[in-house]
């Protein structure tokens, strides 16, 4: 009966709601360590989300394929025939997944928080969820949008880059490393404009976590502008650019197939 179990959708969700719970553990977790008590800096925070996706994909990978973002579920339903049935079960266990790693690092510090920011406002907002030019930086909505396309167009190419056979993927299983090292890179190169969310479940989940826990403002800017849709609109957007991108441009002209590679899939999609 286990063995019979191993394959079933709600094997998958799990496996999807546990690796985006690791990933947001770490990701918020270490903005929360740098916001409050500053023990750390940017790199810091770069690097520890890219851990956590990494980890996120090794926990996941084996059963779910370790999507970990609605963005990447999303553009691999649409270019490479990932089942539509799972798309809406997959993000919904991303965002739970999300949802409760940021409960619980928002339970860990609240000593720290509530010292730091009594009244839990936007000076660490952004330790849950994403905000124009990072609450402080002079980016309108519409900048962040467009740097949210931009930034998760990027990942997603990439992912598809380095999961797809008849390219170049790594071997070893080291698909989930460099999907990490992609992850921080993307911290280092497009953190200013709206703080990298690229991720869909990774900013709402979160979101919601904190409103429900004081966080009053969650849902709008530091302009007073509903903006919690855009870390969900511009990322499942530019996820299908990147996804459209790597198809036309780089994978129409990869050599065909051979009978050895149609028959090995890869472990992970991410």
């Amino acid at each position: 009966m286990a063995k019979g179990l191993r394959n079933t959708l709600l094997g998958e969700m799990a496996a999807e709601f546990a690796g985006t719970f690791i990933l947001i553990m770490f990701g918020c977790g270490v903005v929360a360590q740098v916001q409050a008590p500053n023990l750390g800096d940017h790199d810091s925070i770069a690097w520890a989300w890219g851990f956590g996706v990494m980890l996120g994909v090794y926990v996941a990978a084996r059963v779910s394929g370790a999507h970990i973002n609605p963005a990447v579920t999303l553009a691999l339903a649409v270019f490479r025939g990932f089942s539509w049935r799972k798309v809406g079960p997959y993000a919904l266990a991303q965002t739970l997944g999300a949802f409760c790693a940021a409960l619980l690092v928002r339970w860990n510090y609240t000593e720290i928080l509530a010292k730091f920011d009594p009244g839990h406002t936007f000076k660490t907002q952004t330790v849950f969820s994403t905000l124009p030019g990072n609450g402080v930086l002079p980016v309108s909505e519409w900048g962040a949008f467009r740097d949210q396309v931009i930034g998760t167009a990027l990942l997603v190419l990439v992912i598809f880059a380095i999961t797809d056979l008849l390219n170049t993927p790594p071997g070893a299983n080291l698909g989930a490393l460099i999907t990490g090292l992609l992850v921080v890179a993307l911290g280092m190169a497009w953190g200013a404009d709206a703080g990298y969310a690229i991720n869909p479940a990774r900013d709402f989940g979160p979101r919601l976590a904190s409103f429900i826990t004081g966080y009053d403002t969650a849902w709008r800017d530091q302009y007073g502008n509903f903006y919690w849709w855009i870390p969900i609109v511009a990322p499942l957007i530019g996820g299908l650019i990147g996804a459209a991108f790597y198809k036309f441009v780089i994978s129409t002209f990869l050599p065909v197939a051979t009978k050895q590679e149609q028959g090995r899939a890869p472990i992970s999609d991410v």
